[in-house]
C-alpha cells in the first residue's frame, strides 16, 4: 500500500476564516450605512485572495514534488470535490427554492387565487397573479421594474458563450488524455476567453437592467431573487475563470502528464457545472 500524504499543520484556514467575517461584518454595515462598512468589505476580501494564493500555491508545490501522488490521495480529492460541488448544489437549491416559492405560493396567495383569499381582500385588494412583476399595485412599498429582461436578448448570447466553453474545455481534456499540449492550451485559453466574454455581457445587462428598465435589488421580490440567482451565479462564473487561468498557467508550465492532471479535472467539473446552474437560470428566470 503507498504512502498517504499528511500535510503539515497550517495558518491558512484562520485567514480564510477571518476573511470571510470580515466580509460578512462589512458588507452588512456597509448596507446599513456605516462608514467603515466598504473598508472591512475590502479587508476581508484582500485577505481571502491573500489565502487562495497562498494555500493553492501550497498544494500546487506538494504536486510538483510527487507528494500528493498515488491512487488513495488521487480518490481523496475526487470524493472531496464531489463534496464540494453538492454543497454548491445545495447553495443554489435555496435561492431556487425561493424563487419557486415567490411564484408558486406567495403571489397567488396574495392575489387572491389560494386558499386564503382575505389575506388579498384584506391587505392588498389591488395585487394581481402576475409574474414578474412589472407594476406597482398600491399598497405595496417598493417600485417595480419598467420591464423585465427579456429572454431572448443577452441571456440567449450568454447560454450560447457557456454551452460553447463546455465544449472547448471538454476538447482541452482530450488534449491532455493524448498528450497533444498545443491543443490542450489553445483550447483551454478559449475557454478562459469565452469565461471573460460572458462576464463583459453580464455586466452590460446588470447596466442596462438599472439604468433602462428600472431593475434593481429594491424591485420587489422579482428583483430580489433576479439578482441573487444571477448575481451568485456570475460570481461562480469569475471563480472559475480565474481557476481556468491558473490551470492555463499550469499547462504552460508542463504540470500535467495524461495521467496525473486532477487539478485541471476538478476545474472542469466545477465549470460543467456553472453551465448547468446557468441552463436552469435561463429557462426559470429568463424565459418562464
Amino acid at each position: 500500500m503507498s504512502n498517504y500524504y499528511l500535510p503539515k499543520p497550517t495558518h491558512w484556514p484562520i485567514i480564510g476564516s477571518t476573511a470571510l467575517i470580515c466580509m460578512t461584518a462589512g458588507g452588512a454595515n456597509w448596507l446599513h450605512g456605516v462608514s467603515y462598512g466598504p473598508y472591512m468589505l475590502a479587508l476581508g476580501f484582500c485577505l481571502l485572495l491573500t489565502m487562495l494564493y497562498g494555500w493553492f500555491g501550497t498544494v500546487i508545490n506538494e504536486n510538483r514534488t510527487g507528494l500528493l501522488e498515488g491512487a488513495q490521495m488521487d480518490r481523496s480529492f475526487r470524493i472531496s470535490m464531489v463534496w464540494f460541488i453538492f454543497s454548491e448544489v445545495m447553495f443554489f437549491g435555496a435561492f431556487f427554492s425561493a424563487l419557486f416559492f415567490a411564484r408558486l405560493i406567495t403571489v397567488p396567495l396574495i392575489s387572491g387565487h389560494a386558499s386564503e383569499i382575505s389575506t388579498h381582500i384584506v391587505l392588498w385588494p389591488n395585487f394581481t397573479n402576475l409574474w414578474p412583476i412589472s407594476h406597482n399595485p398600491n399598497p405595496l412599498a417598493f417600485v417595480a421594474p419598467h420591464s423585465v429582461m427579456p429572454a431572448w436578448g443577452l441571456p440567449a448570447i450568454n447560454t450560447l458563450i457557456l454551452l460553447t466553453s463546455g465544449v472547448t474545455i471538454t476538447i482541452a481534456h482530450w488534449a491532455i488524455l493524448k498528450n497533444q499540449r498545443i491543443k490542450m492550451a489553445v483550447f483551454q485559453l478559449l475557454t478562459v476567453l469565452l469565461g471573460i466574454s460572458f462576464l463583459v455581457c453580464q455586466v452590460h445587462e446588470y447596466i442596462e437592467a438599472y439604468t433602462e428598465k428600472g431593475l434593481t435589488m429594491a424591485s420587489g421580490i422579482y428583483g430580489t431573487t433576479f439578482f441573487l440567482l444571477t448575481g451568485f451565479h456570475g460570481l461562480h462564473v469569475t471563480i472559475g475563470t480565474i481557476g481556468l487561468m491558473v490551470i492555463l498557467y499550469r499547462m504552460l508550465k508542463g504540470d500535467f502528464t495524461p495521467k496525473n492532471h486532477f487539478a485541471f479535472e476538478a476545474v472542469a467539473w466545477y465549470w460543467h457545472f456553472v453551465d448547468v446552474v446557468w441552463l436552469l437560470l435561463f429557462v426559470l428566470v429568463y424565459w418562464l
